[in-house]
């Protein structure tokens, strides 16, 4: 009998309060609950949200489509190719995009196969660029993220500073034993407001790299999301959840200014034979979808071992002043990312079923003011009304669900006789077995 996952076990009611959901009025067709894009059967590589904007990446930057801050897109990019976007950017707002690229789990990928995000200014010149990249020990298929950004400093650069259009160009590199399909690609635009007065221009030199005390509290159950739009929310303490070999798990954790964040994961002792090299990563991203550490030597033999990333200053608007990549990435308060991607090959030695997985989850230091934006900080902030395990679209989900509660006597009704009648016809199935 096959295992229904934790994020899966709702779909029968998600698939037909989306039905209600359709019937309202008003509400985007793209709208959908998160945690629902789970098939039942097998991992799924990555879940692109289904409520991002097809677009399709030119070839050159004449032909470039214009990509909007705040928006999701999707697209695709073939092995060798590059596609083109294009910003139109003033001369205030600092400017985030990132992709996300999604091997199939059966697809081959080899060491050195790559995504690179590259901005650069309307005369070519490079703002900034970011690879990610498929390195050993874990050489398997996983999702890849790279953020690249045009950031007004304060230096005496003129170049990537000027109003006008930028362009965002996306690579795909891949060896010719990789599979040569094409990777599934999500892209996520963010705009940061300038500040209302003068801000630093220094990084902080000096700041606490001891890591505090992991959580001692019993762990709670929270099954992870399948991508970035549906990742979980996490609060500090201990977590435990299922993973699959061949997924990967997403959650998110507040981070407010002058907090800092520690993470670490344990996978779960199991039956076996053999050792499995880079048998599990871990990873964090910023708001923007940066990274700011990732860890995946874990050596398995089947017994219980641990990761974990290294310490990363508090949050601080400075920090983007750092020389040192890590540090710069902590530049700004919101949810932040954690990424567990566990290899195929352990199902090959290990079993092909859920493992256990727990993570660790500290912030550590009392929230402070932000550097004080020139309007709204977006996604740049913590918000105050964030509810435990919701995903990112936790706003766009209460009010969907308000809509299906909303239904109430009339279309919610329909739903209830829907659902018991499935129930019914079900029984009578298994009873005329």
């Amino acid at each position: 009998m096959k295992r229904l996952r934790g994020r899966s076990r709702g779909a029968l009611v998600a698939a037909a309060a989306m039905c209600v959901v359709a019937a309202q009025p008003g509400l985007p067709g793209g709208t959908a609950l998160a945690g629902t894009a789970r098939a039942a059967d097998q991992p799924t590589p990555y879940a692109i949200d289904p409520r991002a904007t097809r677009v399709e990446g030119a070839e050159t930057t004449s032909t470039a489509e214009s990509l909007q801050p705040g928006v999701t897109y999707s697209d695709s990019i073939e092995p060798g190719k590059r596609l083109v976007y294009r910003l139109d950017l003033d001369e205030a707002a600092n400017a985030y995009v990132s992709a996300t690229a999604a091997p199939e789990l059966d697809s081959r990928v080899a060491y050195g196969d790559e995504l690179t995000v590259r901005m650069e200014d309307s005369r070519g010149k490079e703002c900034d660029s970011a690879q990610a990249r498929i390195l050993p020990p874990g050489v398997y298929p996983r999702p890849l993220t790279a953020s690249a950004s045009r950031t007004l400093d304060g230096t005496e650069d003129e170049a990537c500073r000027e109003a006008g259009p930028y362009h965002v160009i996306v690579e795909r590199k891949s060896k010719p034993t990789s599979t040569q399909e094409a990777w599934k690609l999500e892209l996520r635009y963010l705009s940061e407001p300038k500040l209302t007065g003068a801000g630093p221009t220094e990084a902080a030199e000096n700041w606490p790299t001891a890591s505090p005390e992991p959580p001692s509290d019993d762990p709670e159950r929270r099954e992870g999301g399948a991508g970035f739009a549906d990742a979980v929310e996490l609060r500090e303490g201990q977590w435990t959840a299922a993973i699959d070999p061949g997924e990967s798990l997403f959650y998110r954790v507040p981070v407010d200014w002058g907090q800092q964040l520690f993470t670490s994961a344990d996978l779960g002792g199991s039956d076996g034979n053999g050792v499995v090299s880079g048998a599990m990563s871990l990873a964090v991203y910023n708001p923007a979808r940066g990274l700011v550490d990732s860890v995946g030597s874990m050596s398995y033999s089947g017994k219980r071992k641990s990761l974990s990333t290294e310490p990363a200053p508090p949050v601080d608007y400075a920090n983007r002043f750092s020389s040192i990549a890590d540090e710069r990435a902590m530049r700004f308060a919101g949810w932040y990312y954690v990424r567990v991607s566990l290899s195929p090959e352990v199902g090959e030695k290990f079993g092909h079923k859920p493992h256990d997985l727990t993570l660790r989850v500290t912030v550590d230091g009392e929230a402070k003011d932000g550097p004080g934006y020139d309007g709204s900080a977006g996604e740049f902030d913590v918000p105050d009304d964030s509810s435990l395990g919701q995903g990112p679209a936790g706003a766009e989900d209460n009010a969907t669900m308000t809509l299906v509660a909303a239904g109430g006597i009339g279309t919610g009704t329909v739903l209830v006789l829907g659902l018991g009648g499935w129930v019914l016809v079900a029984r009578r199935r298994e009873a005329g077995r």
